[in-house]
């Protein structure tokens, strides 16, 4: 099970940590993946970790601005989110699989409730 939490609104150049908590698992050979959905459109990849080794991968568009992060002794993911944008505005949401680190929704088992994030101009 996965619950998202710390989205909220921020004003263009802001600031946010969102957090994934995962429970119900001892396991830690999935990947944590998380997306966003903007209103009106598709949901998106925006980053990836590998639990049990730490590699990493971003989408394009966030790339030097987020970062995605662990803690094995909480169990629960990061998504560190820095130099936000309006277009960053969506429903964030973690998701994991096992197996490779993949980018597409269609490929991830498990999701979470989604947390909103505004940021304004």
């Amino acid at each position: 099970q996965l619950q998202a939490f710390g989205g909220g609104l921020v004003t263009t150049g802001g600031s946010l940590r969102l957090s994934c908590a995962v429970s119900g698992r001892t396991e830690t050979n999935y990947v944590m993946g998380w997306f966003r959905q903007a209103p009106g459109k598709e949901r998106e990849y925006v980053a990836a970790l590998a639990w049990s080794g730490g590699s990493t991968s971003y989408a394009d568009s966030v790339e030097g601005r987020f970062t995605i992060s662990r803690d094995n002794t909480k169990n629960t993911g990061y998504l560190e989110m820095n130099s936000l944008k309006p277009e960053d505005t969506a429903t964030y949401y973690c998701g994991a699989r096992y197996g490779r680190m993949l980018q597409f929704t269609r490929h991830y088992t498990y999701w979470g409730q989604g947390t909103l994030v505004t940021v304004s101009s």
